[in-house]
């Protein structure tokens, strides 16, 4: 199990991975609204799927009413999600041209 933190744009056009900040940090843009809980979901599902996890083993375990928060992945090491989040990084930026 590894610890992430994220800091997070609820409510965003268009979900994905925005880049790390300079604190370590990984910030994510999720579409739904920050409302009962729906953008924490949105963020446990968008990295589940960046990091080819299931749902369940990916979820806020801090800052649920936060935009920074503490997410816990389970089945993974905190550098193979490094790994395959900048990779989903880079392929987000060559689909975009940037």
């Amino acid at each position: 199990m590894a610890r992430l933190r994220v800091r997070v744009q609820p409510g965003a056009r268009h979900p994905g991975v925005k880049g790390w900040l300079a604190d370590g940090a990984l910030k994510l843009a999720v579409v739904a609204p920050p409302e009962g809980g729906r953008a924490n979901t949105a963020v446990a599902d968008l990295l589940a799927a960046l990091l080819g996890l299931k749902g369940r083993e990916v979820r806020v375990v801090r800052g649920a009413s936060s935009r920074s928060k503490l997410v816990e992945v389970d089945g993974l090491e905190e550098q193979e999600i490094r790994r395959r989040l900048s990779a989903a990084l880079e392929a987000s930026k060559a689909d975009h041209g940037e």
